[in-house]
Order: structure tokens, then C-alpha cells, then sequence
């Protein structure tokens, strides 16, 4: 049995997009967007940390450690980027140029997990890496010449809000599929003295 942590990293990617999506919708206007940090700082913060963790010290099976652990450092450098940027009342045109790169990470995982049959709900785990990706992708282009189109960044929001709808799904499937699958695990130090659990 291994440790998995991969429920906390996909509901924390769901709360990132729809704060990304209400951000895109209600704040990228704004020329303040200091109230929007501490949001972006918390979602940097659990991303990099457990993706990091994730990429060290793969807990996960197979390829799964790859798929979720290194898109999910990206994702939280690019929140915590814009966090500190936002606090400090800097532009968010480099964290968007970042973006962009890894977006097409997210869209290549996306592509694979589909191809590969990987996660329990293949295709919605890979329309869920892509539309991440794409929203990376777009981030620079957004930034740049559509933020003051309203129609443009309702729809962005529309898409931002779908993917984080989609790694909520996934997000509380795995959570009700892992308490299941890990009921009877113990941990090695609390194993009898036969190895049992």
C-alpha cells in the first residue's frame, strides 16, 4: 500500500481555477489587485509544496507521480508568482510569459492520461489537464490585449470555471475512492509484530 496525497492536490487545483476564473472575471480590471494575493499565495503554497514532495519522493504508482507531482509545482509557482506580484502591486505580464510553458505541459499530461487510460476517469482527468493548460497558454494574450474585453473574459471565466469544476469532480471522487481504499491501512509502525495490519 502506499501514501496518497493526490485527492488534496487535485482540490486545491479546484479552488486555484475558480479563484483564477472570479479573478479573470471581477479583478483583472481592477488596477489594485492586492485583495487577491493571499488567495493566489495559498494555493501557490500547498501546490508547490506536496507536488514538490510528490516529485521527490514518488509515493504514487507508475507514471501517476509525473502526471500529478510536476504540473502541480508549475501550477503553484505560477499562484504564488502572482500572488507576490499582486501584493506588491507588480505586473503579472512574466508570471503569464511563465505560464505559457507550462500550460503546454498541463495540455501534453492532459493528452497522455487520456491516451494511457490513466486515473479512474481518464477523459475527464485529461479535459481537466487541458483546459488547465489552455488557460496557461492564453494567460499572455489575455493579459495583454483582451483584458479590458468584457465578452473575452467571461468566456476565459466560463473555461477557468469548467476546469475547476472538472478537478472538483475528480477531487471528491478521489477522496470518497480513497477513504474507501485505505480503510484498513496501518501504518508500518503500528503493524503487530507478524506484519500484519
Amino acid at each position: 500500500m502506499y501514501i496518497d496525497w493526490v485527492q488534496l492536490l487535485l482540490v486545491n487545483m479546484a479552488a486555484g481555477f475558480f479563484l483564477l476564473a472570479y479573478f479573470v472575471y471581477a479583478g483583472l480590471g481592477d488596477p489594485d489587485h492586492t485583495p487577491w494575493a493571499p488567495g493566489f499565495l495559498m494555493v501557490g503554497a500547498v501546490a508547490v509544496f506536496f507536488g514538490a514532495l510528490m516529485g521527490l519522493t514518488w509515493p504514487l504508482p507508475g507514471p501517476y507521480n509525473v502526471a500529478f507531482g510536476g504540473p502541480s509545482v508549475l501550477l503553484g509557482v505560477i499562484f504564488l508568482g502572482a500572488g507576490v506580484a499582486m501584493a506588491r502591486g507588480w505586473s503579472l505580464t512574466t508570471v503569464a510569459c511563465y505560464a505559457f510553458f507550462a500550460g503546454w505541459v498541463a495540455v501534453v499530461v492532459g493528452l497522455r492520461v487520456m491516451q494511457l487510460r490513466l486515473t479512474l476517469t481518464p477523459v475527464l482527468s485529461g479535459i481537466g489537464f487541458i483546459l488547465s493548460g489552455a488557460a496557461g497558454v492564453l494567460a499572455a494574450p489575455t493579459l495583454a490585449w483582451m483584458r479590458n474585453n468584457r465578452p473575452f473574459r467571461t468566456l476565459s471565466s466560463l473555461v477557468l470555471a469548467a476546469a475547476g469544476a472538472i478537478w472538483a469532480v475528480v477531487a471528491y471522487g478521489a477522496y470518497w475512492h480513497h477513504l474507501q481504499g485505505f480503510s484498513k491501512w496501518v501504518p508500518l509502525l503500528m503493524r503487530g509484530a507478524n506484519g500484519q495490519p
